[in-house]
């Protein structure tokens, strides 16, 4: 059960790890802090859902791969990707889900796909490769520890290969105490542009911005 917001948590951000952490935000349920360094929202783990509560809500997703309006929803990641990698390219889409649908569109235009999910595709192999590019579509905001995720998936990545993140980004304050996004209690982080921009400085690159939720980054060729 979640924990009532009575208390307010001394904390590091989970992005990059900066102790200066300001309140952002608190509802009927829990405090939001945001970092000041690199602009990360985020919920302090005592918010944090169970294991098994958390996959309970995930169980009540429903993802079909010959769903059209899914397909459409995931093509706003698919195309600029489709863009930027050359042919026959080996990809990994991080956090799949209970319907894999965004590799098997991949897939459909020739590209070697994995998937990995750590509760419905746990090929913990899938870790230890390496690949031309990497998905991860509405899993950011899910990371207890996200730097540190994203830091595994960026050292995945073959010199040249680019990372595809779909999350919705945040605003301002006000438009956040309106926002149903954060109402998920499996959201426990929220990116805004100076989050991303902050993780591309760390990996001297730029992040480049389709819409209002999509993410690329290509990380440096060696040489």
């Amino acid at each position: 059960m979640l924990k009532s917001p009575s208390t307010k948590p001394t904390l590091t951000c989970p992005l990059c790890a900066s102790a200066e952490v300001t309140d952002y935000h608190t509802d009927k349920i829990r405090h939001y802090l945001c970092c000041e360094q690199c602009e990360l929202v985020f919920v302090p783990k005592q918010y944090h859902l169970s294991e098994a509560d958390e996959k309970g809500v995930y169980d009540q997703h429903q993802n079909n791969s010959e769903d059209a309006g899914y397909r459409l929803f995931l093509s706003r990641l698919i195309e600029p990707l489709l863009d930027s990698i050359a042919p026959n390219s080996r990809g990994l889409d991080f956090g799949s889900g209970p319907g894999p649908t965004l590799s098997l569109m991949l897939s459909e235009q020739g590209h070697e796909m994995t998937i990995y999910d750590p509760y419905y595709a746990p090929n913990f192999s899938a870790l230890d490769s390496t690949y031309d590019f990497i998905t991860t579509t509405e899993v950011v905001e899910h990371l207890s520890a996200p730097g540190e995720e994203l830091q595994r998936l960026w050292r995945l990545l073959r010199p040249g290969g680019w990372l595809g993140v779909m999350t919705k980004l945040v605003i301002d304050q006000a438009a956040f105490s309106r926002w149903h996004y954060k109402n998920d209690p499996t959201h426990v982080c929220f990116f805004s542009q100076t989050s991303f921009n902050y993780l591309a400085n760390s990996w001297y690159t730029d992040a480049k911005y389709y819409g209002n939720d999509v993410i690329l980054l290509q990380k440096p060729a060696q040489g």
